[in-house]
């Protein structure tokens, strides 16, 4: 497999880092995870976006959702391509994003994209790659979502807390894609939807996770001060996500 960051800013885009979103390639197969902004313009710069085999949306947070218009608009009223594509969300997002786009169910909106609501222990094949779903702690639903690929896996968290099901899914994986939104410890006052650096490296020790990776971080957030907090908690070095930054798994 093959994992392309195509954004990594924690809450908003910025001028050279869009929003989250990743594009997993293995077996001839392409998904692309969480459509944040800038991400689907990053996308067409690696592959035709109408040619791709299915899109994950963690949760409808915007930072994480709104480009999968872009794509809507480009298989609908652009140069078009394979599909519908499905696209797999979490609990209730099937609704807010066909509210959004004004899709009854005839609209095209529907023809362009299969919405597929998934949760804890739903799995879906994508060719030879194996997309296994759990649910995240988060303000709304979200997902934690694992990709196999000939006995390899990647974990990537989306946005969580501490809880849900990300300790349990990133056991023994190969690569763990990880939001760490907060440096320094956690006091009663942080909100309990994201994690801090420390709780990752924890998260992935614990997990024995071959290979970190953290992402998410806020466009004011110290890069180098978040990786040391989340490798000295792992015991190894932790790589930073960056747009462009591509990892063989």
């Amino acid at each position: 497999m093959k994992l392309t960051v195509l954004g990594s800013s924690g809450s908003s885009p910025t001028r050279i880092n869009p929003a989250s979103g990743y594009l997993v390639e293995g077996g001839g197969e392409t998904v692309w995870m969480d459509a944040g902004p800038g991400t689907f313009m990053e996308l067409g710069s690696h592959m035709d976006p109408g040619k791709l085999s299915a899109v994950v949306i963690s949760h409808i947070h915007v930072d994480h959702s709104s480009d999968l218009f872009a794509l809507y608009s480009y298989l609908a009223y652009g140069p078009g391509g394979d599909y519908p594509i499905p696209v797999y969300v979490p609990v209730e997002a099937r609704i807010q994003l066909t509210e959004y786009a004004r899709g009854t169910q005839e609209d095209v909106f529907h023809r362009v994209l299969e919405l597929h609501t998934v949760g804890s222990g739903d799995k879906a094949e994508i060719g030879d790659l194996t997309l296994t779903f759990g649910d995240a702690q988060h303000t709304v639903p979200a997902l934690v979502t694992t990709v196999e690929e000939n006995g390899r896996s990647l974990v990537y968290s989306g946005d969580t807390g501490p809880g849900g099901d990300l300790a349990a899914a990133a056991q023994g994986c190969d690569v763990l894609l990880c939001e760490a939104s907060y440096e320094g410890d956690r006091t009663p006052d942080l909100w309990d939807g994201h994690l801090t650096a420390t709780e990752v490296g924890h998260l992935a020790s614990a997990a024995e996770a071959t290979e970190l990776i953290v992402t998410h971080l806020r466009a004011t957030q110290d890069r180098d001060r978040t990786a040391q907090e989340a490798a000295e908690a792992y015991g190894r070095d932790v790589a930073v996500a960056w747009c462009r930054d591509v990892y063989e798994i």
